[in-house]
């Protein structure tokens, strides 16, 4: 199996590539692809060293999979260019996720939607992801209505020059700016750009690719999606309102039941998901599950990923692995 991995250089490229390592995926032969200003740049692979690529090379040496992970703009203009040469593609950028030609999948929810005519298939986005991972089956029994929720998302979203802000800003240092205000001690109600209707870009991802994603689009979603000065995982407030009656025993069967899914919930003992235990761990982890005592059938909880992984490199190996166990490339 030969792989490609656009963007290895990035946050995301890396964690792939641990991921991949992580999970013995079958890799016969590695192609290391980047932008032209780190063609030739050595990185490390299972302990062997192999020598990044430009674009044109790695679509001529042919890989059977190539996972994605470097912006819209790169996605758009070579996605298909790989799908063309053969290749199947698994983008970790917005580019495809809306486009109803191509499938956007979370393996534990709707891989079995694919199929060998799948040349482009899209990776959800990381607040997506971890959250209908842990919806997805209360779903199936108890039919969602409503989502309400709330983001807390970490600054490993936004990249390395944010990571690079934060932790200057914290020693005190001056540095390149990913964000138009400071972010250590501060929190941004911000995270893409705004939209006409008042909502931000990444507000509405999770809007319509929770509707695509579950294939139900009369699920009502509303989020607002903020960035805090943490590294390790992004966390969600979530209310959501079923159209069934239900127990929180039975909510807690449902999650313990759930692939994928961690229940840490124990708050006599102040056991509860954070950002700092999730990271490293492909698990969504769910707590603070609690009934919402102002409506009937509905129910808080707090959800937290590493939103690096799960949210981005596993999901889109997950994928990959179940190609390859399909033959489906």
């Amino acid at each position: 199996m030969k792989v490609a991995v656009v963007g290895a250089t990035g946050l995301v490229g890396g964690e792939i590539l641990k991921v991949l390592a992580e999970r013995d995926f079958p890799v016969t032969e590695l192609l290391l692809v980047a932008s032209e200003k780190s063609v030739g740049k050595q990185m490390e692979f299972k302990g062997k060293q192999i020598k990044v690529i430009g674009m044109q090379d790695a679509i001529a040496a042919a890989p059977q999979i190539a996972i994605f992970s470097a912006g819209g703009g790169t996605s758009t203009e070579w996605a298909p260019k790989f799908a063309e040469a053969g290749t199947v593609v698994v983008d970790n950028s917005s580019a495809w996720r809306m486009d109803p030609s191509k499938k956007l999948v979370v393996p534990e929810i709707n891989a079995k939607e694919l199929t060998k005519e799948d040349k482009i298939i899209a990776n959800p986005n990381c607040s997506t992801i971890q959250m209908v991972v842990a919806l997805n089956k209360l779903h199936e029994q108890l039919k969602m209505k409503r989502i309400v929720v709330s983001t807390y998302q970490s600054v490993t979203g936004t990249g390395v020059k944010a990571v690079d802000q934060l932790m200057n800003e914290r020693a005190g240092k001056e540095g390149e700016k990913a964000y138009p205000y400071q972010i250590d001690l501060n929190v941004l109600p911000h995270i893409d750009v705004f939209q006409d209707n008042g909502y931000t870009k990444e507000e509405m991802k999770m809007i319509l690719e929770t509707k695509k994603i579950m294939g139900d689009d009369s699920i009502r979603v509303t989020a607002t999606a903020v960035r805090i000065p943490v590294m390790g995982g992004h966390s969600e407030s979530v209310n959501v309102e079923f159209e069934k009656d239900f127990t929180l025993d039975q909510v807690y069967n449902i999650l313990n039941e759930t692939e994928g899914v961690v229940v840490v919930d124990d708050v006599k003992n102040l056991k509860y998901p954070m950002p700092q235990d999730a990271h490293g761990k492909d698990e969504v982890l769910v707590g603070r599950v609690r009934l919402d005592e102002t409506q009937p059938r509905s129910l808080n909880m707090w959800i937290v990923a590493d939103n690096l992984r799960k949210g981005a490199a596993t999901n889109a190996v997950q994928i990959a692995e179940y190609l390859v166990k399909h033959q489906l490339v």
